[in-house]
């Protein structure tokens, strides 16, 4: 599913397997390393993936599948904890073949080539709470 290599002071280079889906990947190496607060960077290649947009008005997820061979561009998020499990918060940018970029949270995306991160945990856990006014978790501080 991937291979990691720590680099010291918490950090981990990490390259998930072709094929394999980023946010599930992830997720497994966190949990394996007990990562409950930190944050992670990278680029890569996918060729299906589904973002999400949080439409401001409704105040609802909207969910749309791309099926094209994308670059990822940038790929950053943060991990933290929610009800005892990991819990990701990440963002993608992918450019097509047309040069155009598309981008969003990133809920699902598998892996067409390669997906180098960079994960870097923190000392602390970080929780997260249902904030009533807005609908979404923050960062319980």
């Amino acid at each position: 599913m991937y291979t990691y290599k720590e680099v010291g002071g918490g950090r981990y280079v990490l390259s998930i397997d072709n094929h394999e889906e980023i946010s599930a990947a992830l997720a497994a190496f966190c949990g394996e390393k007990g990562i409950l607060a930190g944050t992670v960077y990278g680029i890569g290649a996918v060729n299906k993936a589904t973002f999400r947009y949080l439409n401001p008005e409704t105040m609802r997820y909207v969910d749309k599948t791309f099926e094209e061979q994308m670059e990822i561009t940038n790929l950053t998020g943060n991990i933290s904890e929610r009800d005892g499990k990991v819990w990701l918060h990440l963002h993608i940018t992918a450019s097509r073949s047309d040069y155009s970029c598309i981008g969003g949270h990133l809920l699902t995306a598998w892996i067409s080539g390669a997906c180098e991160l960079v994960v870097e945990a923190f000392d602390v856990p970080l929780g997260r709470r249902l904030d009533p006014d807005l609908g979404i978790t923050l960062y319980d501080l």
